[in-house]
């Protein structure tokens, strides 16, 4: 569902440049809204049926956040005509396999059957968005289930709160200042009519992207993807405030103490751009220059020469609104976070001053060209892709397009970007401390 902090930054590193065949889809829109694509895959026996809802953690009332992640466990609740508890049953009698994630910015869900049951598929989903049952029953069980999944992930986990915590310090008007899976205070004060009032605004098909994609016929897929899907009513149109935040101009300092924890942990954040920009593309590359692998700058740098470090990252988290911009390590023996952050800032400015070199480029482009192939190496990784370009990206092509604009970024283009987004006075440092700890860092 969710990767650790401490897994963003890595990646799948080739040495030598590979290419990918182009994705092939079809696209079109049902009268009620609902956007189709279809992926033909004749490799392997497997279909997979997905949809992607257009309502994520954003979109909550600030007095009521967690609603969307817990909508991604409730509607596995059962439907009118899927009895309570049966829907995995049902997955797993017919060969299959399904998963849900949700994020800031959208919830997915997904089916992969042998590929004779996609009738199977469509029709589960089709249920999932018609008819599903929302009762008390269901809400105090996945209540439970959410605040167990918070304890293990977030409450009892070492640095489980980072994330967190730098959203809330550098976001004051968008809703992405609280966590994704929200509130539990704010779930058990939730009535029933609540929960009952955001699946019928945003679980509609004109709020959803659904995906079929493996070994299928085309012509029998539509057919049954207008039986299913077809009739569905439209929903009321969605409108969406637009938060913008007020630039950051000076420096930001904050602090949590993590009772889960006995080292203290470097962290500066940095606001950035939309994941739609050319620019955030610019930072995935820095990203990938300061700390991908082991040949990176920082690792290289701090872990290995100086061995000051037990472990550093830096990874650019960009969503549909803003991102931010991460840097981190575990100080080892009595260097401490300042004097992590203090090389941090050297290798920025490097960044910023000198053009890397074209040993560091030509890697950079074997690297995208790698995660590019990567992403699109199975069915499951081509159909979630289809869902995000279309639905956050605006452009479904992307999935073919998108490594051409990571091709033309420039050694210039990357100073430029660094020079634009990573100064002292545009970011948080987050003082991330043992809770026992109240010395100075």
């Amino acid at each position: 569902m969710k990767k650790s902090l401490m897994a963003l930054s890595s990646v799948l590193m080739l040495g030598s440049t590979v290419s990918a065949q182009k994705v092939e889809f079809e696209h079109y829109t049902l009268n009620n809204g609902m956007h189709v694509i279809l992926h033909q895959d004749n490799s392997a026996p497997v279909v997979i049926t997905s949809v992607m809802y257009h309502v994520g953690a954003k979109d909550e009332n600030p007095e009521r956040t967690g609603f969307a992640h817990f909508f991604e466990h409730l509607l596995f609740e059962g439907t009118k005509n899927i009895e309570r508890g049966e829907w995995f049953k049902i997955v797993t009698g017919n060969g299959g396999t399904n998963n849900a994630n949700t994020s800031d910015d959208r919830t997915y869900y997904y089916e992969i059957f042998p590929s004779n049951n996609l009738e199977l598929g469509l029709w589960m989903e089709s249920e999932r968005l018609l008819h599903p049952v929302i009762n008390q029953i269901g809400v105090d069980t996945q209540n439970e289930v959410v605040k167990e999944e918070k304890r293990l992930r977030v409450d009892n986990q070492p640095y489980g709160n980072i994330l967190a915590e730098v959203k809330r310090n550098m976001f004051f008007k968008h809703p992405y200042r609280w966590a994704t899976i929200g509130s539990m205070e704010h779930l058990d004060a939730a009535t029933l009519e609540e929960f009952q009032a955001f699946n019928k605004k945003f679980y509609v098909p004109n709020n959803a992207t659904l995906v079929v994609a493996g070994q299928f016929d085309p012509a029998q897929a539509k057919k049954w993807i207008d039986q299913y899907f077809g009739s569905i009513p439209k929903g009321a149109p969605i409108t969406r405030e637009k938060f913008v935040e007020d630039p950051i101009t000076q420096p930001l300092r904050a602090r949590y103490e993590d009772p889960n924890i006995q080292i203290p942990m470097a962290m500066v954040s940095y606001r950035t751009p939309s994941m739609k920009t050319r620019d955030a593309r610019v930072l995935d590359m820095i990203s990938t220059i300061l700390s991908d692998g082991k040949s990176s700058r920082l690792y290289k740098k701090m872990v290995d020469e100086m061995k000051m470090a037990l472990q550093i990252g830096a990874f650019n988290f960009s969503q549909e609104d803003y991102g931010l911009y991460i840097l981190y390590g575990l100080p080892m023996g009595s260097n401490t976070p300042n004097d992590m952050i203090a090389e941090f800032d050297k290798e920025i400015v490097k960044l910023q001053t000198e053009l890397i070199s074209e040993k560091e480029y030509q890697k950079l482009q074997n690297i995208y060209e790698s995660q590019y192939v990567d992403s699109n190496s199975s069915v499951e990784g081509i159909a979630g892709n289809l869902a995000t370009f279309h639905m956050l990206y605006g452009d479904v092509n992307l999935i073919n397009t998108e490594i051409e604009i990571y091709r033309s970024i420039t050694k210039e283009e990357i100073r430029d970007v660094a020079k634009k987004y990573l100064n002292p006075n545009q970011r948080l440092i987050m003082d991330y401390v043992p809770k026992s700890d109240k010395a100075q860092n």
